[in-house]
């Protein structure tokens, strides 16, 4: 599979499942169809937009292809129909917002090393289309970010777009460096969940 074919394909699937989780968010606060479309697309395309801002790669892709949004709207219609089914699994949102975490992640520090930035920018820029649109969902919905708030959020895309670049520095081809990463960063993100895990806190916080 070529980068190209790969890095496609990584860039619809973290905005279908990103959108999938900003789509369950939208039917947990009893919004209509209208406002489920408008908070999967929220979700599943602002980190991608930050992304290109940054880069200077305009317009964004959200607005000269078709994927970005067809991957929402389908997201949002599958959520709308399906979403009694979805929500049968343990904490949906929270699943769906980790393969998206790390997908972004790994998918964001690609086309910033593509666009020649430094590898420490790169993983940063990974970072921020990694988290950017799940913020966006949260505050859409009058809640905390869980990039504030959660046991490990942000550190595991960090986690994840790292592994890619020192995978990629070790001579591994794209395709295992990029599995490697968004399996580390989605296993990281699931585990503090399952198991609790807390970065340190203020002393009498």
């Amino acid at each position: 599979m070529s980068a190209i074919t790969l890095f496609g394909i990584l860039d619809v699937l973290g905005t279908f499942v990103f959108g999938l989780s900003g789509a369950m968010v939208a039917i947990r606060r009893q919004l209509d169809i209208f406002g489920i479309l408008v908070l999967a697309a929220a979700t599943g395309v602002a980190g991608g937009i930050v992304r290109d801002l940054l880069l200077g790669d305009t317009p964004p892709a959200v607005f000269s292809t078709l994927r970005p949004l067809s991957a929402v709207c389908a997201a949002a219609v599958c959520a709308f129909f399906f979403g009694a089914l979805i929500d049968r699994l343990k904490r949906p949102v929270m699943l769906f917002d980790a393969i998206g975490l790390g997908v972004f992640a790994v998918a964001g520090c690609e086309k910033a090393l593509a666009h020649g930035l430094a590898a420490p920018g790169a993983i940063l820029l990974g970072v921020i289309t990694a988290i950017g649109g799940g913020m966006l969902r949260d505050m859409m919905a009058t809640e905390v970010p869980r990039v504030l708030r959660e046991e490990v959020y942000a550190l595991a895309a960090l986690a994840g777009a790292a592994i890619y670049v020192i995978a990629l520095r070790l001579g591994l081809t794209e395709t295992i460096a990029a599995s490697a990463g968004v399996l580390l960063a989605v296993a990281l993100r699931i585990a503090s969940v399952r198991f609790g895990w807390q970065l340190p806190r203020a002393p009498g916080s």
